[in-house]
């Protein structure tokens, strides 16, 4: 289609919630052209939407295909990308209606839809991870005789790990089945709400995680692996705490993770754009967790500190048919990330002591909050980050014991109490706790006067055994 002579390029970002904030786009994108952001009725976007009006232009979304696909060809922009894992299936019908280069409609859905994924891998010979689909507790018999115990059951569609959870019985699956059904929306029409899939057990690796990010720039030259990651061992049931670049795998075992990332991302179709891949670390090699079709949470600003790289500068300027320059990013030092999490069960939180402690250690760039004191967490088995710290070492030897003594130095208070008056369903003690952040994360419903820290039994992002204190 043809689009109109400008000064600048338009660039057109459809933004909700996701791995890329408000501020990131504008700090991106300053010097590419003029940004416009196409946006659906969502809470986040209400919150966000003065911060944006400041970046550019704000286009509201209806959520109307036919009537969201016109406004866009008359918007003509010179870009049209995500960097919201909700927005992904949106902004492909909206590229294809506006003939820009994204995920195909077809790619796009394999990349959201877990159980389409897997046959998909499966189809091509990538992975054969067993899986089967359930829409009610009626799927339960036929997916138990197909995948088996232990297994993990989690959404069709979703991030951050909500209604995520491992399954080691059927006493055990029956219960977070009812629960997880009983508190999720709807499917769109023909598609099951949940997946359950074969465990994948990592091999020990600890004080790491024994799972590992691949982050991958699509284009018309084909695919550049520009980074992986390694991770922070997780917390119940499963929660990531915490990432590192670059990973320390010998240099056989990261031939043979890109390998399988690079088959992964040709099965799906994917030809466009930042990919997000988890890779699980197993003794019998490499296994895919899922394929992402955009950058993952906190990577940007990993990118930028340890190489001086904007990745959503360098997705945009590809859309647009320039040269990246990039090639395969790997700092001198091990730049690292940790986040607190929030408690699973309900609290308000009191206070946050020792930040100022944690930003004057040696090792540590800085320390940020997420959460305001006094406000209400709303528990569950969510990701919900309370904060990030980041710093650089040396050896990945010494982040370990940067990371342990800054969350050994860090404390947080919640109070447990209902504000409704009611006592825990399980006896559970309520009213103010207080804990050294290396103890926060899966908390568990005992009268422990500091619950620790349970990493989620073997599943299919974690290990089966005990987080280090510090490393969670």
């Amino acid at each position: 289609m043809r689009r109109p002579a400008r000064d600048r390029p338009l660039l057109a970002i459809a933004y909700d919630d996701g791995a890329v904030s408000p501020g990131e786009v504008g700090v991106a994108l300053a010097d590419l052209g003029d940004v416009v952001f196409l946006v659906p009725d969502t809470a986040h976007v209400a919150a966000m939407r003065p911060v944006l009006a400041q970046l550019g232009d704000v286009r509201d979304l209806s959520g109307d295909a036919r009537s969201d696909a016109e406004a866009v060809r008359e918007l003509a922009p010179d870009v049209l990308v995500t960097f919201s894992e909700r927005l992904i299936r949106t902004t492909a019908e909206l590229a294809r209606a506006a003939e820009l280069p994204y995920h195909t409609p077809d790619t796009a859905l394999l990349l959201t839809d877990k159980t389409r994924q897997r046959a998909a891998l499966r189809a091509a010979g990538v992975d054969d991870v067993r899986t089967a689909s359930l829409d009610s507790l009626a799927d339960w018999p036929a997916a138990l005789a197909h995948v088996g115990l232990p297994a993990v059951v989690k959404p069709v569609r979703g991030a951050g790990s909500r209604h995520t959870h491992p399954v080691h019985d059927e006493e055990e699956a029956l219960r977070v089945l009812s629960e997880v059904f009983a508190d999720l929306p709807p499917a769109p029409s023909g598609e099951p709400r949940l997946t359950m899939e074969e465990m994948l057990v990592g091999r020990d690796r600890l004080p790491l995680g024994d799972y590992a990010s691949v982050e991958s720039l699509c284009g018309p030259e084909g695919v550049t692996h520009l980074a992986v990651s390694g991770k922070l061992p997780l917390v119940a049931p499963f929660r990531e705490p915490g990432r590192y670049w670059p990973t320390q795998l010998p240099d056989g075992e990261r031939r043979a993770v890109l390998d399988l990332v690079t088959r992964a991302l040709e099965a799906l179709g994917v030809r466009h754009g930042l990919t997000h891949t988890e890779i699980k670390l197993t003794p019998e090699g490499p296994r895919l967790i899922e394929v992402n079709g955009r950058i993952g949470g906190h990577v940007n600003g990993m990118a930028r500190t340890a190489c001086g790289v904007d990745l959503v500068h360098a997705a945009v300027l590809q859309a647009l048919g320039r040269p990246t320059g990039l090639g395969p990013l790997r700092p001198d030092r091990v730049h690292f990330q940790h986040n607190g999490l929030a408690p699973v069960r309900p609290c308000r939180l009191v206070s946050v002591d020792g930040a100022a402690a944690v930003r004057g250690m040696a090792g540590i760039s800085g320390y940020r909050s997420f959460v305001r004191p006094d406000e209400r967490l709303p528990g569950g088995a969510m990701t919900r980050e309370l904060d990030v710290l980041w710093g650089v070492a040396d050896t990945h030897e010494e982040m370990v014991r940067v990371v342990r003594d800054a969350l050994d130095t860090l404390h947080y208070t919640f109070d447990f109490t209902d504000p409704q008056g009611g006592a825990h369903p399980t006896g559970a003690p309520t009213g103010l706790r207080t804990v050294a952040a290396s103890s926060c994360g899966a908390w568990q419903d005992v009268p422990a006067p500091e619950p620790a820290c349970e990493p989620a039994r073997g599943s299919a992002r974690t290990h089966s055994q005990p987080a280090p204190e510090g490393a969670s």
